[in-house]
């Protein structure tokens, strides 16, 4: 890791992601963040890294308040041609919740949009970089006995970039 770079774990779920990003970025001021974490992947064919294209809060109901003539910001264009990454506080591990899902967006984690809200608010540039963990499924709850496997997998992502 460059010696310039800063080590921010900003935590599980979306308020605690994003008062940790906030604050990081207030403190060190950087030009540009890099947001590694693991991800369940929805669709199959997802694996390893990718690099999300954009992000969207995958827990608001956003049909409910458009409907109700509300403004919602639930996307976030993060530029590329990755897979789609849905955000929330919600941890998805299979059911009919996962299925519908699937349709949004075909990767899930609990931090990448409150990151890239937070960057673009405060105008700093965003490299989102995830590892496929696991499917999303039932195993999922299993995280933590593979989280250092991503971890590794995400270190090398970051050398790459960070070169």
């Amino acid at each position: 890791m460059p010696s310039s770079a800063h080590v921010e774990l900003i935590g599980i779920g979306l308020v605690p992601a994003a008062v940790a990003t906030t604050r990081a970025i207030l403190a060190h001021r950087p030009s540009r963040v890099v947001n590694l974490g693991s991800v369940g992947a929805l669709d199959p064919s997802i694996s390893g890294i990718c690099y999300p294209s954009a992000v969207i809060n995958r827990d608001i109901n956003a049909d409910e308040r458009r409907a109700a003539g509300l403004r919602i910001d639930d996307r976030i264009e993060l530029g590329g041609d990755g897979p789609v990454l849905g955000s929330g506080d919600s941890f998805v591990a299979g059911g009919p919740a996962r299925d519908q899902l699937l349709r949004r967006c075909q990767i899930v984690d609990m931090e990448g949009f409150a990151v890239a809200h937070a960057c673009r608010a405060l105008g700093v540039e965003l490299l989102m970089i995830k590892h496929v963990s696991d499917a999303a499924d039932e195993a999922a709850v299993a995280w933590k006995d593979v989280v250092d496997r991503s971890a590794r997998a995400l270190a090398d992502a970051y050398a790459e970039v960070a070169s």
